[in-house]
């Protein structure tokens, strides 16, 4: 039965029962779900680099396979808008978002929040860390990109990814909603959980409108190319938009993100090419939203969120994005190692963030199959220039 129910939903329903339950139940029901909150937050630490190795290995290797020019025009574009959108989303954030933060903040200093202590810890240390394992994934990428005899490696490499999918989709996705309603439910009775809902509630509503700024500027710049109204080729692209966000997967829109880029006049041969490895390499929405909600995670907690700092997160973000896989919220695990990394995000700011992401998941996923349809004309006329 809990197959046929999304996950968005479970996540939903897990956030209400906690906010709900989180001032009723007793202390000791409470200390149970931060028990397995504490040996699940090791377990996500120890599969993290595990998924950055499995996933940005083979996504290197693929990319890199009879690389070209078209093909590393194509990547070095869906990168920098990936890095641009990440960018975007910091400067309206830096703008907007301390105001919006700033009465919980203040109601945050008169309070006093209490601790809720595990009954036991479990500590899983991780085989390495994050950058080691960013680092070695290259290596080995690069290796199977360009060394075609390594037959074994690669058949490694993609063996390695299937017991990686196979983990997040039945480990690490199933237990999720319990994760995050222990969350809640500790933030409920401490008092923290409505402040962070209040909050978000304006967070998302910003989050909304970068889409469609993000997809105008796309489609803007593909338009002025390629000599063609950027409103009507964004028209072209609703349904992609709309099959994304009742599927949630950019995998699953490609027949249609297909169809509606060869009706935006992009040859065949450039479509068939482009919007496959896009669905793979350029994430812009999902890194926008990542963005978003990690400064304003960095802004209530106090943390250090200046430009540098989110620079080397955006260029890092870009990157492990490649290792997105095709399960829902798979941006998300493949960025909680540099989310932990780069901002130094506790096990329970990436908690709350997987749930941020995985509630605004279908509309991250439309603006990303969606600006893949830009990206296409881009490389239409490039191959017809070159």
């Amino acid at each position: 039965m809990m197959k046929k129910i999304g996950l968005l939903p479970r996540i939903i329903v897990a956030i209400i029962l906690g906010i709900l339950l989180g001032r009723v139940l007793p202390i000791g029901v409470i200390r149970f779900f931060a028990t397995f909150n504490g040996v699940f937050s090791q377990f996500i630490g120890f599969v993290v680099p595990l998924i950055i190795i499995g996933l940005v290995t083979p996504a290197i290797g693929e990319v890199g396979r009879g690389a070209g020019k078209l093909l590393v025009v194509t990547a070095a574009i869906a990168y920098f808008d990936t890095v641009l959108a990440s960018l975007l989303a910091y400067g309206t954030g830096s703008a907007l978002f301390p105001g919006m933060i700033e009465s919980a903040l203040a109601k945050a200093a008169v309070e006093k929040s209490t601790v809720i202590a595990p009954y036991f810890s479990v500590a899983i240390p991780p085989m390495c860390d994050v950058m080691s394992a960013l680092v070695f994934s290259f290596m080995l990428g690069v290796g199977i990109a360009y060394g075609p005899l390594l037959h074994s490696l690669r058949g490694l490499a993609l063996d390695f990814r299937a017991v990686v999918n196979k983990t997040i989709e039945r480990a690490v996705i199933p237990l999720l909603p319990i994760y995050i309603f222990g969350m809640f439910l500790t933030m409920a009775a401490t008092g923290e959980a409505f402040r962070i809902v209040v909050v978000f509630a304006k967070i998302i509503a910003v989050i909304f409108v970068l889409h469609v700024v993000v997809l105008l500027y796309q489609f803007c710049v593909a338009g002025l190319l390629v000599g063609r109204n950027p409103l009507k080729l964004l028209w072209n692209m609703l349904p992609a938009y709309m099959t994304a966000l009742g599927t949630s997967s950019s995998a699953a829109t490609i027949p249609v993100t297909l169809a509606q880029t060869r009706k935006n006049g992009v040859s065949e041969r450039i479509a068939g090419f482009t919007i496959p490895l896009c669905a793979t390499i350029h994430l812009s929405g999902s890194a926008m939203k990542i963005t978003s909600c990690a400064l304003a995670i960095c802004l209530l907690n106090g943390t250090p969120h200046d430009f540098v700092t989110f620079l080397h997160f955006v260029m890092m973000l870009g990157v492990v994005m490649v290792a997105a896989p095709g399960v829902p919220g798979g941006a998300i695990m493949a960025a909680l190692g540099v989310l932990g990394s780069v901002l130094g995000f506790s096990s329970d700011n990436q908690a709350l963030m997987i749930a941020l992401y995985i509630a605004m998941d279908s509309f991250g996923t439309a603006c990303n199959v969606t600006g893949d349809g830009a990206i296409a004309l881009v490389i239409d006329r490039f191959h017809k220039h070159r």
